[in-house]
Parts: C-alpha cells; sequence; structure tokens
C-alpha cells in the first residue's frame, strides 16, 4: 500500500475540515497516482470530497464504524479486518491510502511508499500527522525540484520503507 498526502512543514495536513491549500500541480500528482487504483479513506474525508461521494476513475474504500453509512461510488468497510481483506485482493501498488490524519497515523507503518508534498510554509493547520523525518523505518528516495504555486512553494517527496 502507498500513502499519498500534502503536509505543511508542521506536518500539517487540514484545516476546518478541509486542505490547507489549492495546489493545482498536487492535484494533477494526485490524479496521476491514484486513477485507475484503489482508494482507502476515513468517512470525514470522504465528507470532504466535492458531493460527499468517492473520487471518479477509482475504487473507493470507506472505513467508518456506521454500520448504515453509504456514499455514491464507495465501498463501506467496518473494521480493520474488513479493509485488509478487501484490498488484499490488489496489487499492493494499486492501493493508495488518501486520509484522513486518523487513519494516516495508523496505516503509515503498514506502506511501502509515502508520497509527501511538502509546502515550505506554516499553514495555521489544526489536523496533522506523523513527521516521517523522524521515523527511522522510512528513507527519502526522491525529491523534486521546488514548485511555486498560489505563494507556497512545495516539493514532491518519496519515502520508502527501509528493507528489513
Amino acid at each position: 500500500m502507498n500513502l499519498i498526502v500534502a503536509a505543511d512543514k508542521k506536518w500539517g495536513i487540514g484545516k476546518d475540515g478541509g486542505l490547507l491549500a489549492h495546489l493545482p500541480a498536487d492535484m494533477k500528482y494526485f490524479r496521476e497516482h491514484t486513477e485507475g487504483k484503489a482508494v482507502v479513506m476515513g468517512r470525514k474525508t470522504l465528507e470532504s470530497l466535492p458531493g460527499k461521494k468517492g473520487l471518479p476513475k477509482r475504487v473507493n474504500y470507506v472505513l467508518t464504524k456506521n454500520p448504515d453509512f453509504k456514499a455514491e461510488r464507495c465501498i463501506a468497510v467496518h473494521t480493520e479486518d474488513e479493509l485488509w481483506d478487501a484490498i488484499s485482493r490488489y496489487d499492493p501498488e494499486n492501493v493508495w491510502l488518501i486520509g484522513g490524519a486518523t487513519l494516516y497515523n495508523w496505516f503509515y507503518n503498514m506502506c511501502d511508499r509515502l508520497y509527501v508534498t511538502k509546502m515550505d510554509a506554516d499553514l495555521g493547520a489544526d489536523t496533522f500527522i506523523t513527521n516521517f523525518d523522524e521515523d527511522p523505518d522510512f528513507e527519502i528516495i526522491s525529491e523534486s525540484e521546488p514548485v511555486t504555486e498560489n505563494g507556497i512553494t512545495y516539493r514532491f517527496v518519496v519515502y520508502e520503507k527501509k528493507a528489513g
């Protein structure tokens, strides 16, 4: 499984239930990596998406405790075991964890690669994830040149779980 996220320099990922910034190149990067794949998200992340429905051109799994949960273009799973069973039919390279913070923090260590859009700014987040730079089990394997959009400079950074 892979993880994809945009984080500010304090590892903030959201504010007031939404994204921290509108970065068109980052949205393109997200689409290029996740379209045609399975994505895993929590209910709050789903509810932050346009129309509160699953993303098009993807198989959308939503982890929720609500047994009556239903949303357009989504498959609800209610336990970790149910989630692992559902995604086990896919090549791990084709499964993407897309949020939110609770799922990122619970499951990032089960991912092989972490795709992080690192924004070089403190954007006043109220929602944070683990600082992957401080996790000795992961190392940076690639980092793009800086990109600046809407006054924010950022880089696409890929972390990989160390062997062993």
